[in-house]
């Protein structure tokens, strides 16, 4: 969050300035703090959330890549033991499927 982000929240939130650059409130000043910061609130958790989703979606990347890597090791593995092709496939499929039940 910057400056003008945070002037944008005081201005939504009813601050008021005039031509001067001086701010007034108009005998409103707890009503305002109150909506000023449930602004600054509300933006801190949508900022937060947006973080959130952007760490998992990077740890998801990351683990896809992995297990894909894993997998084609397997098939690699196969393929340099094996000249049956069928035999070939047959192994790397059970390989690959008991990844998934450790």
């Amino acid at each position: 969050m910057n400056r003008n982000d945070i002037i944008a929240m005081a201005r939504d939130a009813g601050f008021e300035s005039n031509s001067l650059g001086m701010t007034y409130t108009s005998g409103r000043l707890p009503e305002l703090l109150e909506r000023f910061a449930a602004l600054v609130a509300a933006a801190e958790r949508e900022h937060r959330a947006f973080e959130i989703a952007e760490c998992y979606r990077c740890g998801w990347d990351g683990g896809v890549k992995a297990e894909r890597e894993a997998c084609a090791e397997v098939c690699d593995k196969y393929a340099k033991q094996s000249s049956n092709p069928m035999n070939f496939a047959y192994n790397c499929a059970v390989s690959i499927r008991a990844r998934g039940e450790k």
